[in-house]
């Protein structure tokens, strides 16, 4: 058995805007609470190879990977794996952003599986990132839709005056 995730979110905010955030990555640990730092390893065009390290969890072990991704800004998708696994035997994520007159769907889905020494299994992971990725796009959400709404507040006054 593999795990398998799908969670969306709506963001009341411009395309282009989500875009730019989301996938400004020196500026992950501003945007994802869960994220000390990042560094980027390899940057070639779209695809960036970069280590992922994490605040210390509850037992104090500070999580730390590498993933590479790919962003694709004419079809709205980003495609990522890790490169270096540690318990899992494999994670690939795809992003996508859709316009919607209520805003941008982000999207993501993420497939993987636990390896078999691993200290838990597919479903318990499963569980944990449904729970964290709603947690995680909930405050992207709240981070994207403050700037556009700074970022909309001049204009609405230009036109004001």
């Amino acid at each position: 058995m593999a795990g398998h995730t799908d969670n969306e979110i709506l963001i009341d905010a411009p395309l282009d805007l989500v875009w730019d955030i989301t996938n400004d990555l020196p500026n992950w640990p501003n945007l994802f609470s869960e994220y000390a730092s990042i560094d980027i390893l390899e940057q070639d065009g779209d695809r960036t190879t970069f280590r992922l390290t994490m605040h210390p969890d509850d037992n104090g072990t500070v999580w730390s990977w590498v993933s590479e991704r790919v962003a694709d800004r004419a079809t709205r998708t980003v495609t990522a794996r890790r490169v270096e696994t540690g318990p899992f035997a494999y994670m690939n994520i795809r992003w996508t952003y859709t316009d919607t007159p209520e805003g941008v769907r982000m999207r993501w889905i993420q497939d993987f599986a636990m390896k078999p020494e691993a200290p838990v299994d597919d479903a318990w992971m499963t569980d944990n990132i449904n729970r964290n990725s709603r947690t995680q796009m909930a405050l992207i959400r709240d981070r994207v839709e403050s700037v556009a709404r700074e970022r909309s507040a001049p204009a609405a006054a230009a036109t004001a005056d």
